[in-house]
């Protein structure tokens, strides 16, 4: 009798450091974060991350990879307020506990504070920096300004400078929102000229509370059955949908292999057959969690609510958490209430229902659970399809991607011709050459 074999995916997560909180020293008037700051009262007074959560988490985290390679990534609020001394003592600690294990670090800011000791600190720490920037000044500024709502972008512009100045190796993370996301080639070739070469379009989908809860959160979670209406910032489907596509034309054109957008990556890895690498498409979810500065671990991201608290890493292993019943379920779920118009749907394996936040509105057949930007995802997914399909071939026949740049030139150029090409009248010369007219020869099959 032969066993089957298991193959058994070893055991990891995604932990996002949040150490400063929500506290941040920009006030967008997009930010889903900010408000959270009203889940911990006394966060003005303590706002830190203390040295002993930050030795539990980084000793925790660690441990709970059962892989060769651990991501620490920082976000916040805005972790350049916890001055370089923390980031020093968390590489300390990183070391102290690698044990045989790589480790590398990705940083997220807004960019305002980073001098020329940070672009030191960064580059020879080997840092990998997401800065946040919405496209240029008149976007950006719309709704990125500061707390006295002055606006940032020369400072985050200067900030950019400071990255490339000091070859800190950054990508570009980019809100997508009711302004900006009607001007798709200007950012794209903004970001292109500064040296962007990995670009992340994030889109901001947020429903607001006509009355908030006890807890004085406003922005809601799908799950929220009060009123609550998709706030005015928030991008739309069609609009997400067309910004993706046209700025999708110029990349497949001319920026293949030289620049690398996220979105395009994760589809092309689809179409390849790979699990998605997002966890946005990823069937189950489960997997990307974030600590408060308190050591708090919640479920996700976005998912920042009492409800979704695992525990604190005073009380309880990372890892125990991320196995928790409650962590487990909340994963699961992103699968198990799909709705039948999703798992009918010809691009769930590029989509899965998108982020459980977003999966608020209803099907035509008025099932709940389908994500805000369905339409958006369907335009992109079908308009990328052909290009997708190409690449995935040439990438599986061992050639570059980068072939569908000529591939797609060929394709625009042999419909420009079928565009120009004008069927010959009725009593026009046969253009086949035999000398008679149109109607009596090549006319008669048309």
């Amino acid at each position: 009798m032969t066993e089957t074999a298991t193959t058994q995916q070893p055991a990891s997560c995604h932990v996002m450091a949040k150490p400063s909180g929500s506290v941040c020293n920009i006030d967008c008037k997009y930010c889903f974060y900010l408000e959270k700051e009203k889940l911990y009262p006394d966060a003005r007074k303590s706002w830190r991350m203390s040295d002993e959560t930050l030795e539990q988490y980084v000793k925790q985290y660690i441990e709970a990879q059962d892989v060769p390679v651990v991501n620490f990534a920082w976000q916040g609020g805005e972790p350049t307020l916890m001055g370089l001394d923390f980031f020093r003592r968390a590489v300390e600690l990183q070391q102290h506990y690698a044990n045989g294990k790589a480790i590398t670090n990705a940083f997220q800011t807004n960019g305002i504070l980073l001098d020329d000791e940070w672009g030191s600190f960064l580059h020879k720490e080997k840092f990998l920096v997401g800065l946040s920037i919405d496209g240029p000044r008149e976007f950006h500024d719309r709704y990125r300004v500061d707390k006295g709502q002055k606006p940032t972008f020369d400072r985050v512009y200067a900030g950019l400078q400071t990255l490339k100045r000091h070859e800190v190796e950054f990508n570009t993370l980019t809100v997508l929102q009711n302004h900006n996301a009607d001007h798709p080639l200007e950012i794209y070739e903004f970001l292109r000229d500064e040296g962007s070469g990995f670009m992340q379009f994030i889109p901001i989908v947020e429903r607001a509370a006509d009355e908030p809860e006890d807890d004085g959160l406003e922005l809601v979670d799908p799950t929220f059955e009060g009123k609550a209406l998709v706030t005015r910032w928030s991008v739309g489907a069609s609009q997400y949908g067309r910004f993706l596509c046209r700025i999708f034309d110029e990349w497949v054109r001319r920026d293949v292999g030289r620049v690398f957008i996220q979105m395009y990556d994760t589809a092309l890895g689809a179409w390849m057959g790979q699990d998605p690498s997002l966890c946005i498409f990823a069937r189950t979810c489960g997997k990307a969690l974030i600590i408060e500065h308190n050591g708090d671990l919640y479920s996700c991201d976005h998912f920042v609510y009492p409800d979704y608290r695992l525990g604190n890493v005073h009380d309880m292993a990372i890892r125990d958490m991320v196995d928790s019943p409650l962590q487990q379920k909340f994963g699961n779920d992103k699968e198990d209430t799909l709705p039948q118009y999703c798992v009918e749907c010809d691009y769930r394996f590029a989509c899965n229902g998108g982020c459980p936040k977003q999966r608020f509105t209803r099907t035509p057949q008025g099932e709940s659970g389908l994500n805000y930007l369905c339409k958006g995802y369907k335009m992109f997914f079908s308009h990328a399809d052909p290009y997708m399909r190409f690449m995935a071939n040439e990438v599986g026949q061992g050639r570059p991607a980068a072939n569908v740049m000529e591939w797609a030139r060929q394709m625009d150029a042999q419909k420009e011709a079928a565009r120009k090409r004008v069927d010959p009248g009725r009593n026009d010369p046969c253009p086949c050459g035999s000398g008679q007219k149109y109607k009596r020869c090549c006319g008669k099959a048309a």
